[in-house]
């Protein structure tokens, strides 16, 4: 897209422009005695009345437009041409002979009339008072030579009466022409645009120019943000900003980016969450608030996730995870029936019904997909299941184990019937944890917890694509959830949405004990690192317990648990916050730019940001 003939013969142009006194970008589009500027939307509303009107089938009224050439049709003496503007496309029509004893200044400030008698004159041809504009003319290039130095990409004012062409095809005849902008950057081939993703995303100014289809998505999304804010202020809910800064980050199981702040001497975290202040405003008075904007997490970029994106966050007070779902749940599909007009659309090729949301726990989504009768296309299932211990034994009159509970398996088997369906998985932290002699209950059962989680998502969660609400996840990987009221498990009350195979948010009965708070946070925290911990020896720590078998895996496990993404540091600011009181709460966060793929089917996360984070070029 750099030099190339198609640049040069634009500067050519843009050079000779300049030498016959044509700014070719001046400061203001500037009306010069010209009509109000017309939309081309505006325009194009206008073609039922001109084909009902006069033989001549041309208006007498005049209407000044803008927009950027994008299409020319020469014809030798006459043109055909189209402009684009934000929203429309309208062909406008240059004739030679209108012109052909015209000389007057094109871009003069004032008096610009191009020689017609009268605004509303009826004659089809201009009749020139070089008087008119004897004072103000500083150049002796008429509109027809002015068209002849435009290109694809220049940004065009015009002047001109609609009429309909023998096609049928509403038209703007030209009489005066400005540029506004001159162009010296060809734009990709029009019907096909920018067919690589890479060049869309790095260019996408110049996307935004060739697909109208991407335009679209950004408006939508711009709706979806509007629709939401409004769905959230009558529901009586108070919109705040939290910091982007963060001295101490939380609120979600994932890494940050860190920063400095040079006058304080400080590092600093961008904010993967604003769970932390909302609270916190929840403590404070305030019953109902939520936040809309952007989060960043140090993650990797995929279909579906970029370490920049956009997120509405709420807290309710006096309600819980089910009180959240029907909010949750009447959300959604309001954005849905408002954007889509029903609630069946369709996404990549297949239909989604937002009329009916189901309702299944996590352990029991894990259960249903591990079955060869459920999950026919998973890779090595078979071999999986096989590992399980009731398929080791050797009876005639055994039935095999046809799915996995996570409930009735041990941590081993559990990790090595993972490790079978996805060989090329980060298991550090398990597989250390497995030569460790003695781990504590308490750990084996947070990384069961873990593993189940990774289960359900190799397993299950691209087969969840009508609405669906998978609850009752394990404490170990929700600390700042409140533990489940009802369950004999280590579950706790949350909720995570699942569309079209897509985790859409999360949402707890958040955890309001300050003294249950602080233990969970410290529990994770030392193991992250290695500080002492309570095991079942009150006397010995739990660092002592891995260090004293003095191993080399003892020694892997420890560096593997240091991951910032598995533990948040304590905030004491939010746990004294706790400490004065948060009433019962209900929580939510939704991702903005996932609901943005389903109503504007795309495939990645990346067709819905506008400028998403991508590699260097070199």
């Amino acid at each position: 897209m750099r030099d190339n003939p198609i640049k040069q013969e634009k500067l050519r142009k843009l050079k000779e422009l300049k030498s016959r006194g044509i700014d070719p970008y001046p400061h203001t589009w500037g009306k010069a005695g010209w009509e109000e500027r017309s939309s081309i939307s505006e325009l194009l509303k206008k073609k039922e009345r001109l084909e009902k009107s006069a033989a001549s089938n041309e208006q007498t009224e005049f209407f000044s437009v803008t927009g950027r050439l994008m299409r020319k049709r020469s014809m030798g003496k006459a043109a055909f041409f189209n402009i684009e503007d934000e929203n429309s496309s309208l062909q406008c029509y240059i004739r030679r002979d209108d012109f052909s004893n015209t000389s007057l200044d094109a871009h003069s400030d004032s008096n610009n009339l191009s020689g017609f008698k009268q605004k509303n004159s009826s004659d089809s041809k201009p009749n020139i008072d070089k008087q008119a504009d004897k004072d103000s003319s500083k150049t002796d290039i008429n509109p027809w030579e002015l068209w002849k130095l435009c290109d694809i990409g220049d940004i065009l004012s015009l002047r001109g009466r609609l009429f309909i062409t023998k096609k049928g095809e509403l038209s703007l005849r030209l009489y005066d022409l400005k540029i506004l902008c001159k162009s010296i950057e060809a734009l990709p081939e029009k019907y096909h645009g920018i067919e690589d993703k890479e060049l869309k995303y790095r260019y996408r100014h110049m996307d935004l120019i060739m697909d109208q289809k991407s335009k679209d998505t950004f408006r939508t999304r711009s709706q979806v943000i509007t629709e939401t804010r409004k769905f959230m202020n009558k529901q009586g809910f108070m919109e705040v900003e939290t910091p982007v800064l963060q001295s101490i980050y939380g609120g979600a199981a994932a890494e940050p980016f860190e920063t400095h702040f040079r006058r304080l001497n400080k590092k600093m975290y961008l904010k993967i969450s604003p769970e932390i202040y909302l609270k916190k405003l929840i403590v404070g008075g305030f019953e109902k608030v939520y936040e809309i904007g952007k989060n960043f997490r140090n993650e990797g970029i995929d279909r579906t996730h970029n370490p920049e994106f956009t997120m509405i966050e709420y807290y309710q007070a006096y309600t819980d995870y089910k009180d959240q779902m029907k909010l949750f749940k009447k959300l959604v599909n309001k954005i849905v029936k408002k954007i889509k007009g029903s609630l069946t659309i369709e996404y990549q090729g297949r239909e989604l019904n937002f009329e009916k949301w189901e309702t299944l726990t996590l352990k029991a989504t894990v259960k249903k997909y591990s079955s060869l009768e459920n999950n026919k296309d998973q890779d090595n299932l078979k071999e999986a299941l096989q590992l399980l211990p009731e398929n080791k034994i050797e009876k005639a009159s055994k039935e095999h184990v046809t799915c996995l509970d996570p409930d009735k398996t041990d941590f081993s088997d559990f990790f090595n019937f993972i490790k079978k369906l996805e060989p090329k998985g980060d298991y550090q932290k398990f597989s250390a944890a497995l030569n460790v002699k003695i781990l504590p209950k308490e750990k084996e059962e947070d990384l069961k917890g873990e593993l189940t989680v990774l289960a359900f998502e190799i397993l299950a969660e691209r087969h969840l694509w009508n609405p669906v609400f998978i609850t009752d996840f394990p404490l170990s990987v929700s600390p700042l959830t409140k533990k489940h009221r009802k369950s004999k498990h280590p579950l706790v009350e949350r909720f995570e949405p699942y569309i079209a195979g897509m985790e859409l948010g999360n949402a707890y009965t958040e955890l309001n004990d300050p003294i249950d708070q602080r233990n969970r946070l410290k529990r994770q925290e030392r193991w992250a690192k290695q500080e002492d911990s309570a095991t079942e020896d009150p006397h010995k720590s739990l660092s002592d317990s891995i260090s004293s078998q003095s191993t080399e895996s003892a020694k892997k496990f420890k560096a593997a648990s240091k991951n910032p993404a598995d533990f948040q540091p304590i905030d004491e600011n939010f746990i004294h916050a706790l400490e004065l009181g948060m009433p019962p709460t209900g929580g939510v966060g939704l991702g903005i730019e996932r609901l943005v793929m389903i109503l504007t089917d795309q495939k990645s996360i990346r067709d819905c940001i506008l400028f998403p984070v991508l590699k260097d070029k070199s």
